[in-house]
């Protein structure tokens, strides 16, 4: 699983970059996502050990990171598209970008408490 986390945390790094160079770099906002994706490579690097214990504390933190990511983006493109009232979005490739956020970070969090829940299983087996 540290591995999956690694790739995720490309994907929002990949996401970051994506979008801050797609606003002609005047919204650093829009690196927000890079930075969660750093956090995961780093947690899914330090995650990758022999030791289970090791592993299973960083795969929590990283799986917390995770869940953070889905919340706050997820909550504030819900709270975009209320505000716009099917009209036009005031600030288009933000709520985009908060969105696509939520929804790699929520398939994160769904792989994670799989494989925890797998790993779980096989302990009491």
């Amino acid at each position: 699983m540290a591995k999956v986390t690694i790739v995720f945390g490309v994907v929002l790094l990949a996401l970051g970059a994506g979008f801050y160079f797609a606003t002609g770099a005047a919204a650093p906002t829009s690196l927000i996502p890079a930075g969660f994706g750093v956090l995961l490579i780093l947690f899914g690097a330090l995650a990758n050990s022999p030791e289970p214990g090791r592993r299973m504390l960083w795969m929590h933190v990283a799986v917390t990171l995770g869940l953070l990511g889905f919340l706050f983006p997820a909550f504030m493109t819900i709270k975009s598209l209320v505000k716009a009232h099917g009209g036009p979005l005031a600030r288009p490739l933000a709520v985009a970008e908060q969105g696509i956020m939520a929804v790699v970070c929520l398939i994160f969090v769904a792989l994670c408490v799989r494989s925890f829940i797998a790993a779980r299983r096989a302990r009491t087996a």
